[in-house]
C-alpha cells in the first residue's frame, strides 16, 4: 500500500466462486485511510450519479451528530464547499443524511433492526451501505448482532420491484479479534493467518492491509514512544489482532489418549492427552462416540452433555496442565473454547 489505503484491488475481486461479492471486508492498521477512502468514494457517487448510501451503526445513541462524524474529516480533506446534515426520523429510529440540502442517504442502528424491518420500504432507494467499526475493540456487540445485520440488509435491499436487490457492504475495521462474530459466522477465523493479505470466500472478499506510513508515522509520536511497551501500540501501529495471543498454537500429532468432548458455541472440540509429549491438545476433531461430552454453557446443553459444573475434578486436572504451560491448540477457537470452560466459575 502507499501513504493512505487504496481498494482498488479489493473492489475489483470477485468471490470465491467467480461471482460479485456484496460483502467487501476491510481490514489495517489505524488512521491508514480505510473509513476515508470508502466515505470520499460513496460522496462521489452521490455527487455524480445520485447513488444514496446507508451508514450502520450499533447502537442508537450513535446516531446523534452521525452527520458531522461521517463527514467533517472528508469536508476537509476534499469536499470544502460542501455541507452535510442530518434529522432524526421515526423517534429516532433512523436518520437521513442530506448534502448540500439534497437527499443522499441514511444512518440506522442495528439494534433496531425490528423497526427498520417495518420501515423498509423507505430504503428502497439505498445503494450501498457502509459498516464502520464492525469489530468492536470492547468486545461490546448488540445481542443476536449477527442476525441483526442480516436482518437490516434483507429489509434494505428489497423494493422498486425486485424480491432482492444488489445492496453491496463495505465492512471496515482494525483488526481486533479473529474471534470476532463475523469472521466466526463466515468461516475466516480458521482460514486467517499473518500472511494472509486478500481472502475469498462465498459472497465476500477480504483484505487485510497494512499501511507503512501510517504505522511509521505513529511510530514516531512521542505519545506511542512513551507508550511503548502497550499491546495497543503494537494493535494500532502494526497489523496484529488486539485480543489475539497465538502462544501454544500448532499442530500435533501421535499417539493419544481421549479426555472429554467440550461443547462451545455449538461446536465440538476434542481434548486429548499426548503422554510421549507431555501435553494436552485441543482440536475440533471430536469423537462422536465418546461417552464424556461437556457443555461449556446453558446454551450449549442438550441430551447427552453434562455440564460443566458437575465435573470439577476433570476441570481442575485441566487447569493444572494449563498453568504449567501443557497445553497445545489446533486455532485460536480451539483456544478460545478451553478458555473458556477454565474460567468456568
Amino acid at each position: 500500500m502507499g501513504d493512505y489505503y487504496d481498494g482498488t484491488k479489493l473492489l475489483s475481486m470477485l468471490d470465491i466462486n467467480g461471482n460479485k461479492p456484496e460483502l467487501y471486508i476491510c481490514t489495517a492498521n489505524r488512521t491508514g485511510g480505510k473509513t476515508t477512502y470508502f466515505g470520499r468514494m460513496v460522496i462521489n457517487r452521490f455527487k455524480k450519479k445520485g447513488s444514496k448510501f446507508c451508514l450502520i451503526y450499533r447502537f442508537n445513541y450513535e446516531l446523534a451528530d452521525c452527520a458531522d462524524k461521517f463527514f467533517k474529516d472528508l469536508r476537509n480533506l476534499f469536499f470544502k464547499d460542501d455541507e452535510m446534515s442530518y434529522k432524526s426520523m421515526s423517534k429516532n429510529v433512523f436518520c437521513s443524511l442530506y448534502l448540500n440540502g439534497e437527499h443522499c442517504g441514511y444512518a440506522i442502528c442495528l439494534n433496531t433492526a425490528d423497526q427498520i424491518k417495518k420501515l423498509s420500504h423507505l430504503f428502497s432507494d439505498v445503494d450501498c451501505m457502509i459498516f464502520d467499526e464492525f469489530q468492536s475493540e470492547t468486545n461490546h456487540y448488540c445481542p443476536n448482532e449477527i442476525n441483526k445485520f442480516i436482518s437490516v440488509h434483507t429489509s434494505i435491499a428489497r423494493g422498486n420491484g425486485e424480491m432482492v436487490r444488489y445492496v453491496p457492504v463495505y465492512m471496515i475495521s482494525n483488526p481486533v479479534t479473529i474471534l470476532n462474530p463475523y469472521y466466526i459466522e463466515l468461516g475466516i477465523s480458521s482460514r486467517l493467518n499473518s500472511e494472509t493479505k486478500f481472502l475469498r470466500g462465498d459472497g465476500f472478499v477480504m483484505e487485510q492491509g497494512f499501511v507503512e506510513a501510517a504505522s511509521k508515522a505513529q511510530k514516531t509520536s512521542a505519545f506511542n514512544r512513551a507508550f511503548g511497551n502497550n499491546s495497543y501500540i503494537g494493535y494500532s501501529a502494526e497489523n496484529i489482532y488486539l485480543f489475539d495471543n497465538k502462544t501454544f498454537i500448532e499442530n500435533v500429532s501421535g499417539r493419544s489418549r481421549y479426555i472429554c468432548t467440550l461443547k462451545y458455541e455449538n461446536v465440538d472440540y476434542a481434548v486429548r492427552e499426548f503422554p510421549d509429549k507431555g501435553i494436552v491438545y485441543c482440536d475440533d476433531r471430536a469423537d462422536k462416540d465418546f461417552k464424556l461430552k461437556i457443555a461449556v454453557t446453558t446454551e450449549d446443553h442438550q441430551i447427552n452433555y453434562v455440564m460443566l459444573r458437575n465435573n470439577d475434578i476433570i476441570l481442575s486436572s485441566l487447569k493444572y496442565y494449563f498453568e504449567h504451560g501443557c497445553f497445545r491448540f489446533k486455532n485460536l477457537r480451539s483456544k478460545d473454547a478451553l478458555l473458556k470452560a477454565l474460567s468456568y466459575k
